[in-house]
């Protein structure tokens, strides 16, 4: 449970710096509440949402060499805003560019924590 727990606040916490750092993505309100609240929506969507919309986009990430998979990742991260009371994304690059800093901050804090350790063993 502990590994669960570091995992989320891990999360709420690259959530919460990628929205400080991206201009269009907004917190409102409690940022903290915010941004726990948009951990769980984020993985609820990328546990369920993202996979199928991957399934469904497949030829045409395949005809892009993969690089459609931005444009899922940005769906994603708009379902999450829409999901989350308080977290706005506003608009579709500001999603893009989102998701790119999320992935990289989220990684960052892991590597920190050393959670990527973990998964290798």
């Amino acid at each position: 449970m502990p590994q669960f727990l570091l995992t989320w606040f891990a999360t709420a916490g690259s959530l919460f710096l990628t929205a400080t750092i991206v201009p269009g993505l907004e917190i409102n309100g409690n940022g903290l509440t915010t941004a726990l609240i948009g951990a769980i929506a984020l993985g609820f969507v990328n546990a369920i949402v993202k996979p199928i919309l991957i399934l469904f986009t497949l030829p045409l990430t395949i005809l892009t060499l993969g690089l459609f998979l931005l444009v899922v990742n940005a769906i994603a991260l708009g379902l999450v805003g829409y999901l989350t009371p308080g977290l706005e994304v506003n608009g579709f690059f500001p999603a893009v560019i989102g998701s790119l800093v999320l992935t990289f901050i989220s990684s960052l804090i892991n590597q920190l924590l050393g959670q990527d350790d973990e998964l290798t063993e």
